[in-house]
């Protein structure tokens, strides 16, 4: 082997070492995350609120170091679930997503493929059985069937096979319709590839869906760069929004499989078909873990199917959105924007110690705009107006009646508790004292609340009850905890 041709090899392992798959199983807390993320997520469980993930999460830890596994640096990852959970969306484990309002982890491909890769290790190694290579013999007659454009080795390889099922029909109507079964161990050997074809399935539609998330972004980016004519953008884009299926490889490849899959019908006869699989003798061979796995076939297909197709209807909408909305003068505005807060930056830095601290623009700046001239016959400035007069004392109140619906008299109350008897006054004993009847209105006795609150009252569990006397003539009896305060006489009220 050349030295280039080693080179190369090791830059591909390097490569394919970068990819979130090989980082997952070959990372330093790899037992841990292929454990957690087996529990967290299955078929009855696509996607996980990300609240609930962070909080799952850290008790995993914890019940793990509770056990003693945390002796070790490389067994267990340090901080808490959500630390743990951000991390894993940032290699790419972890996709977060909105659904309905609610933020959700779901797993990428990346991460069920690792998962497979984990989950078939751990169960031992494949055996090259018959049912495997019958699939892999059928699956090659199949590809040279299809690719075969003779038309006379078509009509006779059609002639064999209805030959061959005509001697079949034959042999089992000459046994009185019965026929030799196959054994259970052959039955469970096909399941066992069943299952294995169907571990593939769910890492392929998160691909599907991630390549079609990836070619929405893309064209989001070109559309902002705004490198060609509008309407050469528009005409091309709309397209690309509306057959967004058609414009990657994985969709491509999903439209065909979509066929066969994405009939309702052919989800329930899938469905009906596993239920009937369950319900034969052959099914006791099987492991708890395989029956579960064989009943969730048909979801799993279900649930990439719709997941592929939401992804398809996003990214439609958002890149139809996207060029309704776009402004590429509003975009050049926030780029000259960027650039030139770069190039401050750039000429800061270097003179600027590590001691300098900038602080930060809370709020755009706004016009302030002072008095503004409002004649040009004087050139004089405008003077400052006149201080207003305190007219306070000299208020007079057209209508009586409107100063005995006012607030409280408080001058009268804080006279009235300053010739009160004694240190301290029982609020609803001292209301109910007041002679004069101008000042036992409802106003007064908030008022007289207020009073005993600055000068420090005291609750009690007991109920007081006073009649005040309205400047109407009625009266209106108020029930309160009874409360006590000083006799200190207060200062004027304001």
């Amino acid at each position: 082997m050349t030295s280039s041709r080693a080179e190369a090899a090791y830059q591909r392992a390097v490569a394919a070492f970068k990819n979130p798959t090989l980082d997952l199983l070959h990372g330093r807390y790899a037992p841990f995350v292929v454990s957690v993320l087996t529990i967290m997520f299955s078929a009855e469980r696509p996607t996980v609120p990300i609240s609930d993930a962070h909080i799952e999460v850290g008790n995993f830890v914890d019940e793990l170091r509770s056990a003693g596994y945390d002796r070790d640096d490389r067994t267990l990852p340090n901080g808490s679930g959500r630390d743990i959970c951000r991390y894993w969306a940032r290699v790419g484990w972890l996709v977060p997503q909105i659904q309905d309002g609610v933020e959700l982890y779901r797993l990428s491909a990346q991460a069920v493929g690792a998962l497979d890769i984990a989950g078939r290790a751990g169960g031992g190694r494949a055996k090259v059985s018959r049912s495997r290579v019958r699939t892999l013999l059928e699956s090659v007659e199949q590809l040279t069937q299809s690719a075969e454009t003779d038309p006379a080795k078509r009509l006779a390889r059609l002639r064999e096979e209805r030959n061959t099922l005509s001697v079949e029909i034959a042999q089992i109507e000459g046994n009185d319709g019965s026929f030799d079964p196959i054994d259970d161990d052959q039955l469970l050997e096909d399941t066992e590839n069943v299952l294995h074809l169907s571990r593939e399935l769910p890492a392929d539609f998160v691909r599907v869906a991630e390549s079609i998330n990836a070619m929405q972004r893309d064209v989001i980016a070109e559309l902002r760069r705004d490198e060609r004519p509008a309407g050469e953008v528009l005409r091309e884009y709309l397209h690309r929004g509306e057959h967004v299926m058609d414009a990657t490889p994985e969709g491509r490849a999903f439209s065909g499989a979509l066929k066969l899959i994405g009939d309702p019908e052919h989800i329930d006869h899938l469905t009906e078909q596993l239920q009937s699989l369950l319900g034969l003798p052959f099914a006791r061979l099987m492991s708890a873990e395989q029956r579960g796995e064989l009943r969730a076939i048909a979801k799993r297909v279900e649930q990439g199917v719709q997941e592929v197709l939401n992804a398809q209807r996003r990214a439609s909408h958002v890149i139809t959105t996207q060029v309704r909305t776009h402004d590429p003068i509003r975009d050049r505005e926030v780029d000259e924007l960027l650039r030139s807060v770069m190039s401050g930056l750039q000429a800061w830095v270097p003179e600027s110690k590590a001691s300098d601290r900038v602080t930060p623009l809370r709020s755009f700046p706004t016009a302030k705009i002072r008095h503004l001239r409002q004649t040009l016959s004087d050139p004089r400035p405008p003077k400052v107006p006149a201080p207003l007069h305190d007219f306070a004392d000299q208020a007079k109140f057209a209508d009586a009646d409107t100063r005995a619906w006012g607030g409280p008299n408080y001058q009268e109350l804080e006279a009235y508790v300053a010739g009160l008897d004694g240190e301290r006054y029982d609020l609803g004993t001292a209301f109910a004292g007041i002679a004069n009847e101008d000042t036992r209105r409802p106003a007064d006795l908030l008022g007289l609340l207020e009073i005993a609150h600055r000068s420090g009252l005291i609750d009690s569990d007991e109920v007081s009850v006073v009649e005040a006397l309205r400047p109407d003539g009625t009266s209106r009896r108020f029930a309160f905890g009874a409360v006590t305060a000083r006799t200190l006489k207060a200062e004027p009220n304001e």
